[in-house]
């Protein structure tokens, strides 16, 4: 098997939350075609337990500490610099001394996995070696997208952000050999932004365990007797999440309890952050903290909702909840990128009041979730996704952008 160097800005393991899920199957098939150097930061420290486990897919480990409150002062050079922040969030000497002893062992095909780890190549170190950017998402979009809904001063932080940041992409997508996005949304999104490298711009998707995420499953009911549960899952100090939530607890769900008062809301995910723990003092909302296995909170939902206003990318939450066949309400935000599915009847609205009376309607009993876990079954799979992400490293031919994702411009 060839050597690969693949680079990731957080450890891929364990695969609870949307950026690991991708990395770690990425890395798990990857590992059957490659020799693996694999060089991450851990920002998490319980994280460091799972080490061995990872080891398993590699041959060679460096891992990293990542301080959250050290990186984000060293994000801060960024201003004096005039690179984007989140480049300086991901500097470490000695990430950089291991990535070119690697290279200097004649390794000469790359993976990155988002753009921050891509400042560990050296300028020079591309030339003779195939070099795929997984970019995910468009990041530099993410950032204009949060500037849209903060207020001075930190908007005008996040709209350097998002300008340094597209720069930056723009330079290295122009340095690759091919630059892949999660969805077709995001490559087209990326073609518009940066039209020199389209010829090199790729979609590889997500793809889901179905085994893993099945309904056919036995999971005990986490919910009291006799509720009537609307739940989102997904890591709580995230801002997209938090915002999500607390528009949905204080717009959304007090119109859903005016016609099913036995209605409550749930929380499930992991680091809630102040706002949202307060968030639990609403009639009717409960927030649970981090749990051992977020399949039975789907799997006893009588609703998953994803009212995401800020998204990028594809949401592994609405994919693991359809895989379990559980009906999911969500915005427009929560679907771009999904792939067209004429079977497929989506459950999406923009409005309180749009999304409030999907949710009665379901616990109604006039919508369900079985299409949905036929719709992955059919679109989303991780070994063929890998499969076409192998032929771009091994730089052959490749057909990985042809499906039109979905439109969810109105309610289905």
């Amino acid at each position: 098997m060839e050597p690969l160097l693949f680079l990731a800005h957080r450890i891929p393991f364990p695969p609870n939350k949307g950026d690991k899920i991708r990395s770690f199957h990425l890395l798990k098939y990857l590992s059957r075609r490659f020799r693996i150097h694999l060089g991450s930061f851990v920002d998490d420290p319980d994280d460091w337990r799972h080490r061995d486990e990872l080891m398993a897919y590699c041959e060679s480990l460096f891992l990293q500490p990542l301080h959250p409150v050290r990186a984000r002062i060293g994000s801060l050079t960024g201003l004096l610099t005039g690179q984007p922040l989140t480049v300086g969030y991901f500097r470490d000497s000695a990430m950089i001394a291991w990535v070119q002893d690697v290279l200097d062992r004649g390794v000469d095909r790359v993976l990155v996995f988002s753009a921050a780890m891509a400042q560990y190549l050296p300028p020079d170190s591309v030339g003779g070696r195939r070099t795929v950017i997984d970019f995910v998402d468009v990041d530099s979009d993410k950032w204009r997208q949060y500037a849209a809904r903060h207020r001075p001063p930190m908007n005008l932080l996040y709209r350097r952000e998002a300008s340094t940041l597209l720069t930056y992409e723009r330079g290295l997508a122009a340095g690759a050999d091919a630059a892949v996005f999660v969805s077709e949304d995001e490559a087209a999104l990326f073609t518009r932004l940066a039209p020199e490298s389209s010829a090199r711009v790729y979609a590889i998707d997500n793809g889901v365990d179905t085994d893993y995420f099945s309904p056919l499953r036995g999971y005990s009911d986490p919910y009291p007797p006799g509720s009537v549960n609307l739940v989102f899952t997904g890591a709580m100090d995230y801002w997209a999440n938090v915002d999500a939530v607390t528009w949905f607890a204080e717009q959304i769900f007090p119109l859903v309890r005016e016609q099913r008062p036995d209605a409550q809301f749930v929380i499930a995910g992991a680091r809630p952050i102040r706002r949202v723990l307060k968030l639990a003092g609403r009639e009717g909302v409960a927030v649970t903290g981090a749990v051992t296995d977020i399949r039975p909170y789907i799997a006893h939902a009588d609703v998953v909702v994803a009212p995401l206003r800020t998204a990028r990318g594809v949401q592994n939450k609405v994919l693991e909840a359809l895989a379990m066949a559980r009906p999911v309400v969500a915005t427009p935000r929560a679907l771009e990128g999904l792939r067209a599915d004429p079977e497929m009847q989506w459950l999406v609205g923009e409005e309180p009041a749009q999304l409030a009376a999907l949710c009665i309607g379901v616990l109604d009993g006039r919508h369900q979730g079985d299409d949905g876990r036929r719709f992955v079954c059919r679109n989303y799979s991780w070994g063929e996704n890998v499969d076409r992400l192998i032929r771009l490293i091994d730089g052959g031919p490749t057909s990985v952008s042809a499906e039109k994702s979905v439109d969810v411009g109105g309610q289905a």
